[in-house]
C-alpha cells in the first residue's frame, strides 16, 4: 500500500481508537478492533464504513486492465491487442500491478495500484 493511503488509514484508525476509548470511559463497552480488523470491516461492512467515513475498495485487475496500465504508465505499446502472444502476456504478468485499491475519505478519492 502506498504511503499516502497508509497515512489516511492510520489517521482514521487513530480517530476510531480515541472514540472507542471515550466509549469505554463512559462505560459503554465496545470491542476495540485491531487495525487489520478495522480495515477489513471498512471493506466489508457498508454501514460501519459510512459511519467511520472511510471507504476502502479492492479490485483484482484483468489481464487487459493490467496491459492498459502498462501502456498508460510505462509507455508500452501494442500490449492490449496482442495478449494472445506468450511473450507479451509474460511481460504484462511480470511487470503490471494486479490490484487496484481505492480509498475515499473526506470527499477525496485516492487510487493505488499494487
Amino acid at each position: 500500500m502506498n504511503k499516502e493511503l497508509q497515512e489516511i488509514i492510520d489517521e482514521v484508525y487513530h480517530r476510531y481508537c480515541i472514540s472507542q476509548e471515550i466509549l469505554m470511559e463512559l462505560d459503554i463497552h465496545n470491542e476495540l478492533l485491531t487495525q487489520e480488523e478495522f480495515i477489513n470491516k471498512c471493506k466489508t461492512d457498508t454501514e460501519f464504513s459510512e459511519k467511520i467515513g472511510l471507504k476502502i475498495e479492492e479490485q483484482e485487475l484483468s489481464l487487459e486492465e493490467r496491459a492498459k496500465w502498462l501502456e498508460d504508465n510505462k509507455g508500452y505499446d501494442l500490449l492490449v491487442g496482442n495478449l494472445d502472444h506468450d511473450h507479451i502476456r509474460e511481460v504484462v504478468e511480470e511487470e503490471a500491478p494486479t490490484r487496484l485499491i481505492t480509498i475515499t475519505y473526506n470527499d477525496k478519492t485516492i487510487e493505488s495500484y499494487e
